[in-house]
């Protein structure tokens, strides 16, 4: 069966998904014909960007930290277009900088998003998936849930956590019928990386990370970096001393605390501050 033939008149939930990932991806899964449901902090942004995608989808509001707020967006979306079919995590910030300098309104803005926003869609939609013995929720992590990623501490803590959670909440849905994925990309040309090094990797394009998880629907895996040489070079690395390891590593890995453009992050990074998804 063809990704388009999986994919088609199934009912796909984009958490954060009016911008940047998200949208690349909710407008990639649109053209195989998914009814796409945006769930953004922003809703006028996801109406906007579900009036601008090709066949059956709606936007609505969602504040992935509020558990009670993605109740109300799985319920609506239940409602508006029937249950879940896949749900794709792609809410997501990231403030930059020695870890000593970061606010405190900063880390939990990053560790409320990126992993309380993702434990509460799992607790929320895994369980009916369960019921129905079929579903899929794929999350966008990071190469940050692997790697040692110097200036994002915090946010790799946040990366880190999701893999971890998600490991374990596998286990308990073997032989469910409930499929969960993880894909861990290196930088990505959206406003979350503006001014950040890509170090060894070249640079990747929104619709590279929509391709993976449009893939990882075809095939359901569990774990997939992109690009795909990343995990493999995490495997073998790790096999390796930890002195050889951080030689290795510190060619391979951009130190952002060197190389951070401050004033391309300023704008993003005091939204953060505030209270605002990137």
């Amino acid at each position: 069966m063809s990704t388009v033939e999986r994919i088609r008149g199934r009912v796909i939930a984009v958490a954060g998904g009016a911008n940047g990932i998200g949208r690349e991806t909710a407008t990639l899964l649109a053209r195989a014909g998914a009814h796409i449901a945006i769930g953004d902090y922003d809703a006028a942004a996801a109406q906007h960007a579900a009036a601008e995608l090709a066949g059956i989808a709606r936007g609505y509001d969602l504040d992935v930290t509020s558990s009670e707020s993605f109740a109300a967006f799985a319920a609506s979306v239940e409602s508006d277009l029937g249950p879940i079919d896949v749900l794709v995590n792609s809410a997501g910030v990231m403030w930059v900088g020695p870890f000593d300098a970061e606010p405190d309104a900063a880390a939990r803005r990053q560790l409320d998003v990126n992993l309380l926003g993702v434990i509460h869609s799992v607790k929320l939609v895994a369980p009916k998936m369960r019921a129905r013995s079929s579903g899929q929720i794929v999350t966008i992590a990071s190469a940050a849930s692997l790697l040692p990623t110097p200036g994002e501490a915090t946010y790799a803590a946040s990366k880190h956590g999701v893999l971890g959670y998600l490991k374990a909440v596998r286990t308990e849905l073997r032989g469910s019928g409930v499929n969960l994925s993880v894909i861990m990309p290196t930088v990505v040309d959206t406003a979350l990386a503006a001014g950040t090094s890509t170090g060894s990797a070249a640079m990747l394009q929104p619709i590279d990370v929509a391709r993976a998880v449009a893939k990882v629907i075809e095939r359901p895996r569990f774990q997939v970096t992109v690009p795909g040489y990343v995990g493999v070079a995490h495997r073998v690395v790790d096999l390796l001393p930890q002195r050889l390891q951080d030689l290795i590593l510190a060619r391979l890995v951009p130190d952002q605390v060197a190389s951070v453009d401050r004033k391309a992050r300023s704008s993003y990074e005091e939204g953060i501050t505030r209270g605002r998804d990137g």
